[in-house]
């Protein structure tokens, strides 16, 4: 037994004698002697050249941050001094990275199981010159060695850690050339402290350039400043700037960072902070960086703001529409991952366009055959204004000093303004719309907007389009094909009770007026802008008016140049009172048919017949007016209407007078398109107002038969 303890006594000094040679051998082994060897297997791995050009030394720490028995254990710690990493031989500049020093530690233990365990990595003044050309090459991009057996070694990396330093990207595809520049801070600074900070200045610099109700509707929320977690991060340490262009426009930015990226789970997440100003917009942000060897999670708090959403397209590759200026905050969270696609969402932001207020939820992702923008928006006011670029109602004035704006015809009138298609097929959409209230600067009473906007390969559907108008409700769908050429497009509206009073409601005799709107709208055209889609139209427009009134300045005032010229040759100056006004027109290949067109007045029963080329704007049409019983009525001759719609031709027909009393049996002809009209007849929403006076004067037209409809 006592031999046997001997035994063991001796073996164990051996062991450690052996153990103590070997430190006293790694701590004076002249470690240089290596850097041939790993200077040219470093090359190798990374097919470009790799040199130590300094000092390599070794030292053996203690790292008290690591806690327990650990924190007394000394851990080897390499320092490896003014190091270069060459460029692929096609680039302008000959290094692609230095540093001054490079230090690691190493865990001795894990390397008995083949791996290399780097707790921490320390980059000391790094300088990364980052170049792609027109070919597509970039110098980020390292040519691995191909074919063989995999290698039995794994590499875990803990933390990486910075120091000052410069990063300078040079970009022919993009056409962006940057200049970064990483100082330390003086002292390091909270997580809390910068969200305070950032917060404050987005919102000094939103209510510089939108007013007092943009930076009051991005006043703060408990929602909003509780949406970034501020838990575990770490403070700010270092201080960043960048200048140069990205994508062609001018671009100046400054920001913070943490001192420690963690590449593992559990570590703390690392603080990012950044004001830029790229073009004439801005973009803000503070959060954190979470794993980025896991998909590269961000989540953040992000400000916008800039004079249209349409001129972040080239950086972002979203299409937006072209608005007026606009500002935004909400919460950005992104996962990435370059296999699958990366994924972003930007939750509870709250914003505004132009005058209009705009909120909700979004997600934007980039791993379908398409990028794909989908979420809910929401807005309390929306001026009509603000949202005419979603519809295509962009103003003349913003696109000429966007410089895009395309000259309309002096003799016509429907707008040539082409659709700007390209950027739908860049993108999908499936988004929905509501907004309780809008306001058009002519006072049309418009409220409750709700529509389901999709975009899918190029092709744009509005459906349901749902919107108030003038206290009743105008709904149905829009269909556009951008993907087709021409453009294919088809509408389809029904619009019920709409108030003559709240639609005109600056019109003295409108006031008291019971009347309302009813009618239907389905069309299908091709082609490029309004005037092309209307030139190609088929389908019918239907539409029927009763208890209202009418004259020539009321026409003026809707911009119906040729209606105002009809009824001021009718009725002159005066305003009359219109029992019911009805119209079923025929559209073919552009070409509108007037298969009824009535309005009954207390002395006159008035139609009009003929067509409406809406391809050449010209028109073909005559108004028959038809005096009631003995009243003295001043015009019972005919009126022919040529010309366009731009430059009526309106006037008497030469020939006999109508005979009075002859208008039930001239319209005879419309029975047909006069019963069609009565389904749009509605009973009144209101019992104290009676029937719709519409009723008598369609069955009157329609014959016996046409009670039944």
């Amino acid at each position: 037994m006592r031999h046997r303890l001997k035994l063991l006594h001796w073996i164990a000094g051996v062991l450690a004698g052996l153990i103590v040679l070997l430190v006293i051998a790694v701590a004076l082994f002249d470690w240089n002697r290596l850097k041939p060897f790993i200077n040219d297997k470093m090359s190798q791995a990374i097919g470009r050249p790799f040199a130590i050009r300094g000092d390599l030394s070794l030292a053996w720490r203690r790292d008290p941050a690591l806690g327990g028995w650990h924190a007394w254990l000394p851990w080897p710690e390499f320092t490896a001094r003014d190091i270069a990493v060459g460029n692929p031989s096609w680039a302008s500049r000959p290094q692609f990275a230095t540093l001054q020093a490079l230090r690691f530690r190493i865990a001795p233990l894990p390397l008995l199981a083949h791996r290399i365990d780097v707790p921490t990595l320390q980059l000391v003044q790094p300088a990364l010159d980052l170049e792609r050309d027109r070919q597509g090459r970039a110098s980020w991009t390292f040519t691995l060695p191909q074919g063989g057996a995999p290698s039995a070694w794994k590499l875990e990396l803990g933390t990486i850690g910075f120091d000052r330093g410069n990063v300078t990207l040079d970009d022919a595809q993009t056409a962006s050339r940057l200049t970064v520049t990483v100082t330390p801070l003086q002292g390091a600074i909270p997580y809390d402290q910068i969200v305070a900070q950032q917060s404050r200045s987005a919102r000094e610099h939103v209510g510089q350039a939108m007013g007092a109700t943009a930076k009051r509707s991005l006043a703060p929320t408990d929602e909003s400043d509780s949406a970034v977690g501020q838990h575990g991060a770490a403070d700010y340490v270092f201080g960043w700037r960048a200048e140069g262009r990205y994508k062609g426009a001018p671009v100046k930015g400054e920001g913070r960072t943490g001192g420690v990226l963690a590449l593992r789970g559990g570590g703390s997440p690392f603080p990012v902070q950044a004001d830029v100003q790229l073009g004439g917009s801005r973009v803000a942000l503070v959060g954190t960086l979470t794993d980025p060897l896991e998909l590269g999670a961000l989540d953040l708090r992000l400000w916008l703001s800039g004079p249209s959403m349409a001129t972040l397209y080239p950086y972002t590759g979203v299409t937006l529409p072209d608005t007026p200026p606009y500002a935004t905050e909400g919460h950005l969270q992104a996962t990435l991952d370059t296999k699958r696609g990366n994924h972003f969402s930007y939750r509870h932001f709250r914003g505004r366009v132009g005058d209009s207020d705009i909120g909700g939820d979004v997600a934007f992702d980039t791993g379908g055959a398409r990028p794909k923008l989908s979420g809910t928006l929401r807005s309390r006011l929306l001026r009509f204004a603000d949202l005419g670029p979603l519809v295509g109602a962009d103003s003349n004035a913003r696109k000429q000093q966007r410089g895009d704006a395309t000259p309309q015809p002096a003799d016509k009138l429907l707008p040539v303004e082409p659709f700007r298609t390209d950027r739908w097929r860049a993108m999908d959409a499936d988004v929905s719309f509501s907004g309780e209230r809008i306001v058009r600067d002519k006072a049309v009473p418009l409220d409750a907007l709700q529509t389901h906007v999709v975009m899918d390969a190029g092709k744009l559907t509005l459906d349901p389009l749902r919107f108030g108008l003038a206290g009743g409700q105008v709904q149905g769908a829009l269909r556009l094909d951008g993907g087709k050429a021409p453009m294919q497009g088809r509408l389809d509206l029904s619009a019920r009770h709409l108030k003559l009073k709240q639609l005109f409601p600056d019109v003295q005799t409108m006031r008291s007026s019971l009347g309302e709107i009813n009618g239907e709208v389905q069309l299908g055209a091709q082609g490029n802008s309004v005037a092309a889609l209307l030139g190609s139209a088929d389908g019918q427009v239907r539409l029927v008016m009763n208890d209202g009134a009418i004259s020539k300045t009321l026409l003026e005032t809707a911009g119906l140049n040729v209606g105002n010229i009809v009824i001021g040759k009718l009725f002159g100056d005066q305003t009359v009172q219109i029992n019911c006004a009805a119209a079923d027109l025929g559209a073919r290949n552009g070409l509108f048919d007037v298969r009824l067109f009535v309005f009954d007045t207390p002395d006159a029963l008035v139609n009009m017949d003929g067509t409406a080329d809406m391809g050449s704007e010209k028109l073909d049409l005559t108004v028959r007016p038809h005096t009631k019983g003995l009243r003295v009525f001043s015009l019972r001759s005919p009126l022919y209407v040529r010309g366009t719609l731009k430059h009526p031709d309106v006037g008497v027909q030469k020939g006999p007078l109508l005979a009075r009393g002859a208008g039930a049996v001239a319209l005879g002809v419309v029975a047909a398109p006069a019963a069609a009209l009565l389904a749009l007849v509605v009973p009144s929403q209101d019992k104290n107002q009676g029937d719709n006076a519409c009723r008598a004067t369609l069955q009157a037209l329609g014959g016996k038969n046409a009670g039944s409809h």
